[in-house]
């Protein structure tokens, strides 16, 4: 059994995919694979279904979606009752959240250690697992609340396989990546400082440091700040051509 949220939630058994009927039911799976073993309370689920105002046959309503889920799955995923809240335990069937984090990990490790390329094909293993949007199909109240931090991990996963990327010398290969992910974000830091350092080793300067100038403007515009250590360091680097800008960030120090 595959369980899958990094998209539309899903579940898959031999490769072939399984109905969950509506949202409310996919909502309420999401939810419980999202607690890893960890007990959820009504009242979250609740919120997730309802937001703040759910109908008075709430305990009810939730059962019955369970009761369907545990038909539709069979019993090797086990749904428990608790008092007031239920647990769900996947045993030995796979779920792309788990696989994605321990891939980046795995990645994340590498990058620190300097085995660039083993660093950039895990990253990207872990962001392959990705089919479009986390929890694309289900409530907009737990779509609000964990949908970020899941993105949050997956910008943060592409940020650091860009930077095994560059380590190897692929910075003429993630310019336009780079670009359309400046357009995108542009706000982070960590993308415009790696897009002015491919750009410097492709041997366009200029551009460079007009990308720190457009991105000042914004950060003092949208939000009265001045750009951040990592930004001043690259921009510093590109006008005193320091030749630690062709050596990957993580050993610059």
């Amino acid at each position: 059994m595959e369980y899958g949220i990094l998209g539309p939630v899903e579940v898959r058994d031999g490769g072939v995919g399984i109905p969950l009927d509506g949202p409310k039911q996919r909502t309420v799976l999401a939810a419980l694979l999202i607690a890893e073993g960890s007990f959820l309370p009504d009242s979250e689920l609740s919120r997730f279904l309802w937001g703040e105002h759910p109908p008075r046959t709430l305990h009810a309503q939730i059962y019955t979606y369970v009761s369907r889920i545990r038909r539709t799955l069979g019993p090797r995923a086990v749904i428990s009752r608790r008092p007031n809240g239920y647990l769900m335990e996947i045993g030995a069937a796979s779920f792309d959240l788990v696989e994605f984090r321990k891939l980046a990990m795995r990645g994340q490790l590498e990058l620190i250690a300097g085995r660039f390329p083993e660093a950039a094909g895990l990253l990207r293993a872990s962001l392959a697992l990705w089919r479009g949007p986390a929890l694309a199909n289900v409530s907009e109240q737990l779509a609000a609340v964990e949908g970020p931090p899941i993105e949050e991990a997956r910008i943060s996963a592409l940020a650091s396989r860009i930077e095994a990327d560059l380590a190897v010398g692929m910075h003429l290969q993630v310019l336009p990546e780079l670009t359309r992910l400046i357009d995108r974000h542009p706000m982070h830091e960590r993308f415009r400082a790696q897009l002015m350092t491919a750009l410097y080793r492709c041997d366009r300067q200029a551009e460079a440091l007009a990308l720190y100038d457009s991105g000042r403007r914004r950060l003092a515009a949208d939000l009265g700040l001045e750009p951040g250590p990592l930004l001043r360091e690259v921009h510093q680097a590109i006008l005193s051509a320091d030749p630690a800008l062709h050596r990957p960030a993580a050993l610059r120090h």
